[in-house]
């Protein structure tokens, strides 16, 4: 969009205020309210932000100012708000891109793929969690009636929330989501909605905005939308698929090959790839899976409802969904992210990963397309599977060993993050919870 286009967009659609939108480096949305005539005040000099009060952007209270510089191809409406557009930033310090910025980050990713001619699709799927209070402020399914023990697909619970998904669903399809399904998933409360594909850049602005939509129209209805990764220890918990597939010039995808000879469609770079997530996963795990309570999805066992869809093992199978990567015929599909995620950072984690895979030739090792919740530690061990990170600090320890993730993503964005996630697991143990009161008080 050029800039007379863009000043033409504001006019037609009665826009009087812009979103200028950037992502700190957990990867929530922070704004500011730019009046819309100052449009290319955004695009050309940037909003300026004090950089000490943003999480994890490196900034001292002595330093410069964080500019979120406009990306007028970014630019659209915020349906749920009238008079408003939000256009997603990059972000610069002494007029130069910022090591710290989750989006400058993920760009010079792509920019290396570009130099092979590739671009990488992701097609995302966020789960998230629909809630209201109990009058002594329990979280509570936003339908009452919604206690089904295997609620997943459920008719009832899809419907009586409708009034949320339906709006929820028209704002995206109006600002050019197309949203093409939408379900009822496991636990109570949680949903899921789907929309096409796009370029791993444009996935990750999207998936920022289905969030920021999210959470104020359900605030608009007296709900409150949750993508916490795991909100009831019970109940499964909400994680963010992605699929993956790697364009060339001609828009051919690349990882697709229907001589593939273990039957899986997929080509060579595609094993590598692929074989490259396998190698760097653990320390993949710590921006895929960012909290202390991220790992409380990736187990095993213990739903009420008998079914888990988190990832435990570093492993690929044949549309396996108890594997790290499930491999739906001519793509891949990374299960391990939750919605917890930065998608800037795991999109610029998985190139990262991807091409060292690429560029070494790692081969995957064999498919695995049994049960992987059933494993024994005997079972294991014979096949030399290894499990995926227990923990925050296991991940965070992982990442901090890394050298090449650190050296293809930026020494200041990776040390930053391990910073930032580091203080908090201090904390969380630090934290005397309800269940160590219950177990302990008179224990002894």
């Amino acid at each position: 969009m050029s800039p007379e286009q863009a000043r033409q967009f504001l006019q037609d659609n009665n826009v009087r205020y812009l979103l200028a939108q950037f992502v700190d480096i957990h990867g929530a949305a922070k704004t500011k309210s730019v009046p819309a005539k100052c449009l290319m005040d955004v695009v050309e000099k940037g909003a300026g932000f004090a950089g000490f009060a943003i999480s994890g952007m490196g900034m001292e209270p002595q330093g410069p100012d964080f500019c979120a510089r406009g990306d007028l191809s970014t630019l659209s409406l915020v349906p749920w708000q009238p008079g408003y557009a939000r256009i997603a930033c990059n972000g610069y310090v002494n007029k130069q891109p910022h090591p710290y910025d989750s989006r400058v980050v993920l760009m010079k990713q792509v920019e290396r793929l570009a130099e092979k001619g590739w671009t990488l699709n992701s097609g995302l799927e966020p789960e998230f969690s629909l809630f209201t209070r109990g009058e002594n402020g329990t979280l509570l399914p936003a339908d009452s009636s919604d206690t089904l023990a295997k609620p997943c697909y459920d008719y009832k619970g899809l419907s009586r929330v409708r009034p949320f998904l339906e709006k929820l669903t028209e704002s995206l399809q109006e600002v050019g989501f197309d949203v093409y399904q939408i379900d009822h998933e496991d636990a109570n409360g949680q949903f899921e909605i789907n929309y096409t594909y796009s370029d791993a850049l444009t996935s990750a602005d999207r998936f920022t905005f289905v969030r920021m939509a999210a959470a104020e129209i359900a605030h608009d209805q007296g709900l409150l939308c949750s993508f916490m990764p795991k909100p009831f220890a019970d109940r499964p918990g909400n994680g963010m698929h992605f699929h993956l597939s790697m364009a060339d010039r001609q828009g051919n995808n690349i990882f697709h090959d229907d001589s593939d000879p273990q039957g899986l469609g997929l080509s060579k770079t595609a094993y590598h790839f692929m074989a490259g997530m396998l190698h760097h996963a653990k320390a993949l795990c710590a921006f895929a899976a960012p909290t202390v309570n991220s790992y409380k999805r990736l187990t095993s066992g213990g739903s009420a409802t008998g079914a888990t869809w988190a990832p435990v093992f570093i492993t690929y199978g044949d549309n396996n969904r108890s594997a790290m990567v499930r491999i739906p015929y001519g793509r891949l599909e990374l299960r391990l992210p939750d919605t917890g995620a930065n998608p800037y950072l795991v999109h610029a984690a998985i190139i990262a990963a991807g091409l060292d895979g690429v560029a070494r030739q790692l081969e995957p090792g064999k498919a695995q397309n049994g049960n992987l919740y059933a494993l024994t530690a005997q079972d294991c061990q014979r096949e030399g599977i290894e499990l995926l990170p227990q923990n925050l600090k296991e991940a965070l320890d992982a990442l901090a060993a890394d050298e090449i993730l650190r050296e293809c993503m930026g020494a200041e964005i990776v040390d930053e993050f391990i910073k930032v996630k580091r203080q908090e697991w201090h904390e969380y143990h630090r934290h005397v919870s309800e269940w160590e009161t219950r177990r302990y008080l008179e224990f002894f």
